[in-house]
């Protein structure tokens, strides 16, 4: 080899070594980082679960908890909600019937890169008794938008849901 392609194999050397430390260490760091997303989306979909369970309970000021106070519901066949004692009324007038039950499960989840929004996504099954008195089960999706709050809790800001065909 001559000086000449020994510099250019001494640089190319280096620079390529210089690449590898360079990417060793962003591999962990985003590595960590798509763990703490995915944790992140695993503690938004235990929150919509504990929505659920609130729901279970039929109890209309704690299922409206969980929206933020400028929240918008778009509940099946119905206008839509916006704000919070709004959320709260349509969720009143579906436990004023006492045959309603309703339940759901976040089957995806996801947040944002800057971490301040996110979603969940998944199946909902309610049921009530029918104007003829018998049991009308229902299943349907669901997609729900949340923003982190100023104290670091999500609060739902969009929830829509409907019903399957029948």
């Amino acid at each position: 080899m001559n000086r000449f392609s020994m510099g250019n194999y001494l640089q190319s050397l280096i620079a390529i070594s210089s690449a590898a430390i360079a990417f060793s260490f962003l591999v962990p760091a985003s590595s960590a980082l798509a763990a703490d997303m995915d944790a992140q989306a695993k503690a938004l979909a235990k929150l919509d679960d504990d929505w659920s369970n609130a729901a279970a309970t039929r109890d209309a000021e704690r299922v409206a908890s969980f929206y933020a106070e400028d929240a918008i519901a778009y509940p099946p066949n119905e206008s839509v909600a916006i704000g919070r004692p709004a959320a709260k009324k349509v969720w009143a007038a579906y436990f004023a019937d006492p045959t309603f039950t309703i339940s759901w499960k976040a089957d995806h989840a996801g947040v944002s890169k800057s971490g301040d929004l996110g979603f969940t996504a998944g199946a909902y099954e309610d049921s009530y008794k029918g104007p003829d008195g018998k049991l009308v089960t229902e299943k349907g999706k669901f997609l729900c938008t949340w923003k982190k709050q100023n104290d670091g809790s999500w609060k739902a800001i969009h929830d829509m849901w409907n019903s399957d065909s029948r």
